[in-house]
């Protein structure tokens, strides 16, 4: 235990009365002082107490539970162990739940790293992956079990793994676990385990959900809190980029050239979102992969193996699938589309800015996005700044509307016989011809005359132009030819400029 010895700033982890094997490998892996959280946590998980801890990612929560538990097993008397390994069937001694593959395979790596002088031996189980490899694994002698709560009751409805030797109980990421639904399998799980262990629960954020958790899993804990929880890291350099969603794609790609970005991790909100911008960075000659939940286990693996080699530019990646992905010096990270909750944009950006060294994360936001811009902004308590891009020219075949010209074209003149950009809005010229060419492209394409076009609110399933205007068919005011014309509306391909807005890419 500490006695009264230095600040948290001003420990090394000689402070932290760790095992020789264990400073050795901490050496060989370059650190010398622990962050904040594993100042505070070690000392305490060496206590044998429970522990509730708040730690955003890149703040070292990992080292924090393995190092300290990695020393307590390898701590127990030689006989034990031996008695252990001469046992037909394997007991694991610490179970550490995560949400995600990766996070596991993560987790797994980093008993390795600091364990690599120590006769503990670790696995890792988890779905997407055939289950045999790990039935064989969990009949060796298994000290550190790593799993995913899904396929753990896989494993224990088939009796292929034994918890009832459990000693230390992790919970890792729980709030993303709650997130995901795992609630329910986390109680199957520790109905499964024995009564007596020592519990660790570690989570970015603290919802009531999470505080109900804590009170069913923990007893008497004790509390740390690492960076604060709604805060991103000072080293960080955040900034906002106003954008169409139309645009967004060729905007990326023009930044990743532009400043030449060789390494980049971009989030989007769905997996089809995900597939789509990985092939348009491709087709723009960037080097691009994407990963998500419904790509297999194998894919995952060799997609982030990739761009941690620098042999992809850029990773596409969902919420979800982020959970895990540790790359020492990222430095971009880029946010395609805002998350819907604020905590996830601290857990995105927090993966650059890491282990001391500094990194950059640039959100593109629409202006339906400003809402999830702001909600961001209450809860990490600064205003993002925002950035204008004027080197960056848009395509000429890409038809927006005026009002969605991002502010950042000021005095921009594209295709000025269609529109002008001013501050976002258009002059009142660019508006007025805008007008007449919806006019001439529906008189030209569709038949309707000059007094159709001024026919209002008298159809409005029909057709709907979001610049106020309510077009309807009418038998008076279309002949039957021209009707015929309009037979199956939901197939027809109409001018992006004539009855609606144009789809979001």
């Amino acid at each position: 235990m500490l006695k009264k010895l230095k600040t948290i700033e001003e420990m090394s982890f000689k402070d932290l009365n760790l095992s020789e094997n264990l400073m050795k490998a901490i050496a060989d892996a370059g650190y010398e002082n622990p962050t904040s959280v594993q100042a505070k946590a070690i000392p305490i998980v060496l206590s044998g107490k429970d522990l509730l801890a708040g730690a955003q990612t890149g703040t070292g929560k990992t080292a924090a539970f393995t190092l300290p538990i990695l020393h307590m097993l390898s701590e127990k008397d030689s006989a034990d162990r031996a008695e252990r390994r001469s046992a037909p069937k394997s007991k694991p001694r610490c179970l550490v739940l995560v949400p995600t593959r990766e996070l596991a395979v993560q987790v797994e790596e980093s008993v390795k790293t600091y364990g690599k002088y120590l006769p503990i031996k670790s696995t890792s189980v988890f779905g997407g992956m055939s289950i045999v490899p790990q039935i064989k694994a969990l009949r060796r002698n298994v000290d550190i079990l790593v799993a995913t709560p899904g396929r753990l009751l896989d494993h224990a409805g088939q009796r292929t793994a034994d918890l009832s030797g459990i000693e230390i109980l992790v919970l890792d990421e729980a709030d993303r676990m709650l997130d995901m639904g795992f609630i329910v399998d986390i109680k199957k799980i520790i109905a499964l385990l024995p009564k007596q262990r020592q519990n660790l629960l570690f989570s970015a954020t603290f919802s009531e959900k999470i505080k109900s958790l804590s009170e069913f899993v923990l007893r008497n804990p004790a509390f740390v809190q690492g960076e604060k929880q709604n805060s991103a890291s000072e080293l960080v350099d955040q900034s906002v980029h106003m954008v169409s969603q139309k645009m967004k794609s060729h905007l990326l790609s023009h930044l990743i050239k532009h400043h030449k970005w060789e390494q980049v991790l971009i989030f989007t909100r769905t997996k089809n979102g995900a597939n789509r911008l990985a092939d348009k960075l491709a087709a723009d000659g960037i080097s691009a992969t994407a990963i998500h939940g419904n790509k297999s286990q194998p894919a995952r693996i060799k997609a982030l193996n990739q761009f941690k080699e620098g042999s992809v530019t850029a990773l596409v990646a969902t919420d979800v699938a982020s959970r895990g992905i540790d790359i020492d010096r990222l430095p971009y990270v880029v946010n395609f589309e805002l998350p819907n909750a604020a905590e996830d944009y601290v857990h995105r950006i927090g993966r650059t800015g890491r282990a001391g060294v500094s990194g950059k994360a640039v959100s593109l936001v629409d202006r339906e996005e400003m809402r999830f811009l702001k909600e961001i902004e209450r809860f990490i308590k600064r205003e993002i700044p925002r950035v204008l891009f004027d080197s960056f020219v848009p395509p000429a075949n890409i038809n927006l509307p005026v009002k969605d010209a991002p502010r950042e074209f000021n005095n921009f003149n594209h295709d000025t016989s269609e529109r002008q950009f001013r501050g976002g809005t258009g002059s009142r010229t660019a508006q007025a011809h805008r007008k007449s060419s919806d006019r001439q492209d529906r008189q030209s394409r569709f038949g309707v005359s000059a007094a159709a076009d001024g026919f209002k609110d008298k159809n409005k399933d029909n057709f709907k132009d979001k610049d106020s205007r309510n077009f309807a068919g009418s038998k008076k005011s279309f002949s039957s030819s021209n009707s015929s014309r309009f037979g199956n509306s939901k197939r027809q391909n109409f001018s992006k400029n004539s009855f609606s807005k144009p789809a979001k890419g």
